[in-house]
């Protein structure tokens, strides 16, 4: 009972991606991306603790590592032909995320601090920070304070009105923490394989979400759109050192994003609560599923070592 527990959370990110595109594309960006990041967060934290659960369960199924835990019984798991590829595969699984992460967590930690010195030698208009640079960019880049670095390339890629348009949308990522919401999709995607499409749909909500909020502030949809598209033609050949969870204007299926900053705002259908309500209930059943796996786990473990009846 308590290995089948550990499998749900394993297998429910799988519907996490499909279920993630109908909602960004049935609610309000800003609402998408809260529901997507939240519960990618609590589907990747439940499927750690079930790999968790399943990689201790193998090890202690070893001689040598029963001893260190004291077991004056076996171990109540399935027959060793199913727990012991099943802990080996967990195993290989947690290591390969582990060394992926590490190596995001140094790789875009390098870049985060290239590009903060990079802003910090050069003057600031407010918030607003230009690099001389024949490489068209322009991103928000979180930290204290926030900065909006913009290259000169990209300057002499738009005119006026298009620039204090593109300047909205960074604005927006910065004022809205969209960062932080990147990096929890960074974080979850190493967790589990099937949470990295739903990674590319939460960029896509946040970049959506800073179009939004431009155009209110800008008060022209199309002037937007036209910043954005003419932006990414710009630096489409581009090569960027930002760090990944620094948002840009020109990220994403930037065609997609023109098209609903161009078209005119729908009602939102009342199916989108119905399909954030799935994805909420396979967030919880998976958290609840690995509570309770790891409980049984940690109850399993006690009757081992004679400490609790069976």
């Amino acid at each position: 009972m308590t290995t089948v527990l550990l499998l749900i959370p394993l297998l429910l990110p799988l519907a996490a991606p499909p279920l993630a595109r109908r909602i960004l594309d049935r609610s309000a960006p800003a609402t998408a991306l809260w529901t997507l990041a939240v519960a990618v967060l609590v589907l990747a934290g439940a499927c750690v603790a079930a790999l968790g659960s399943l990689v201790l369960t193998g090890l202690l199924k070893l001689p040598a590592f029963a001893a260190l835990g004291e077991l004056v019984r076996p171990l109540r798991t399935p027959s060793g032909s199913l727990i012991l590829p099943a802990s080996a595969i967990a195993t290989g699984l947690v290591l390969v995320g582990a060394w992926t992460l590490v190596r995001s967590v140094l790789r875009q930690t390098r870049a985060f601090r290239t590009a903060r010195a990079e802003a910090g030698r050069r003057p600031a208009a407010g918030d607003l920070c230009v690099v001389d640079s024949p490489e068209p960019d322009a991103y928000a880049l979180p930290g204290r304070p926030h900065r909006i670095v913009v290259t000169t390339a990209m300057l002499r890629s738009l005119g006026p009105d298009e620039r204090e348009a593109l300047f909205a949308h960074e604005r927006a990522h910065n004022a809205a923490g969209h960062h932080y919401f990147l990096a929890a999709a960074e974080l979850a995607a190493h967790c589990h394989p099937a949470l990295r499409p739903a990674r590319a749909v939460i960029r896509l909500a946040a970049e959506r979400a800073a179009d939004e909020a431009a155009a209110t502030a800008v008060g022209d949809r199309r002037l937007l759109a036209r910043a954005i598209a003419r932006a990414a033609l710009a630096g489409q050949s581009a090569r960027s050192s930002r760090p990944d969870f620094a948002p840009a204007a020109t990220t994403g299926p930037v065609p997609q994003r023109v098209a609903a900053l161009l078209a005119t705002p729908a009602p939102r259908p009342r199916a989108m609560c119905a399909i954030a309500l799935l994805l909420a209930a396979c967030a919880a059943l998976s958290a609840t599923a690995a509570a309770a796996g790891t409980v049984a786990f940690h109850h399993d473990i006690e009757v081992a070592q004679g400490e609790a009846p069976r």
